[in-house]
């Protein structure tokens, strides 16, 4: 396996996602059926990596993605810019005043509590993201001198949105190759997305091409099953025991199909309950591995969990760290997010690295 290069000299960003950002509703304790209110939130898988590097690192994100012009939309904005994320790269779309033509998505998510799971409910289709066709977006003046990034990310919901987000998502990333960007892509296989449009056989159609252009890919164990068809050997159906040498090899095997990976990484989560998880995870990189093992974490709300994970991964290669401690940098800002409301990060880099520490609980004052 080939080093992860980052790019030398000044870009205006250092971090770019591609992805749809949706206005998340969330019934606190309750059940979307049962609720009579909700708090709302943004959200997306690739554009949380961006919100996460920039409000709990630091760093200086943008998120590639499109709205109806609507006050929904202008909702989402309005989140997003509390989150910091530039929004100069956001794409408008006129709306027709009912959504017969285009709207933006909702996200309806139950956080779950001991055996009750968490749930979801995706209301997104022919969202403005979806609709976006090859051309609509100037990957070379994102990436190229004229403003430029350290590194850019997208991932499988994306790709599963319409027929066009995955050609969006080669050419994005082929402009990133061309410009010396280093491409992550989380695989974040989403049941609901593929079923309707050819299930695990169009996931892996698109997403096998798609890899071929990646140079840190994340996932967990459904992740590469369901998008790649490389399985974890020996485990039970329910995840209970997770063995350690399994993991190894699936990333070796996921490695050695897609020689372009430079660094393969997988969450390890056991679900005890809802609200109680070990949680680790495991990254492959120049042929080594780097293991962070289970721990037990509390758990407020999970969504978004793997997506902080990813974000606390690579603020850690950003910042050249060694790549354990990149890794455990992921694992401990993935439990902090995973202990607040909504999908997105609210953990600061000083609460990540106690944590890395083994830091306990106890009320700082």
């Amino acid at each position: 396996m080939d080093p992860i290069v980052l790019k030398e000299g000044a870009t205006r960003w250092d971090e770019v996602s591609l992805g749809e950002v949706m206005l998340r509703l969330d019934p606190a304790e309750g059940r979307i059926h049962t609720t009579r209110f909700f708090h709302v939130w943004e959200g997306g898988g690739e554009y949380n990596v961006a919100r996460g590097l920039r409000r709990c690192f630091g760093l200086h994100t943008a998120a590639v993605t499109a709205l109806a012009d609507n006050p929904v939309g202008r909702l989402v904005e309005d989140m997003m810019l509390q989150g910091g994320v530039d929004t100069s790269l956001l794409r408008w779309v006129p709306y027709d005043g009912v959504g017969r033509t285009v709207r933006n998505g909702l996200n309806f998510t139950e956080r779950g509590f001991g055996v009750r799971a968490a749930t979801g409910c995706s209301d997104r289709g022919h969202t403005a993201i979806s609709q976006i066709r090859p051309g609509d977006f100037d990957w070379d003046s994102i990436f190229g001198p004229k403003n430029g990034a350290r590194w850019f990310h997208t991932g499988g919901i994306f790709a599963a949105l319409s027929e066009s987000t995955p050609a969006v998502a080669v050419e994005a990333m082929d402009a990133a190759r061309r410009h010396d960007t280093p491409v992550s892509y989380d695989l974040n296989y989403r049941d609901s997305l593929w079923k309707s449009i050819g299930g695990k056989a169009r996931a892996q159609e698109v997403n096998r091409d798609l890899v071929r252009k990646v140079d840190l890919l994340l996932g967990n164990e459904e992740d590469f099953s369901a998008m790649l068809g490389i399985s974890l050997e020996g485990v039970t159906e329910d995840f209970g025991e997770l063995p350690v040498a399994s993991y190894e090899k699936m990333l070796r095997d996921v490695a050695a199909a897609y020689p372009n990976l430079k660094m393969v990484a997988t969450t390890l989560r056991t679900a005890h309950t809802a609200t109680r998880n070990a949680w680790g995870a495991m990254a492959l990189y120049r042929d080594e591995i780097a293991h962070t093992p289970q721990r037990e974490v509390e758990i407020l709300d999970r969504v978004g969990g793997g997506d902080s994970f990813a974000s606390g991964l690579i603020y850690g290669l950003l910042a050249c760290k060694p790549v354990d401690w990149a890794v455990r940098c992921g694992v401990a800002h993935g439990a902090l997010a995973m202990t607040t409301p909504g999908d997105t990060s609210m953990a600061t880099l000083a609460e990540v690295e106690r944590v890395m520490k083994g830091g306990s609980a106890r009320i700082a004052r």
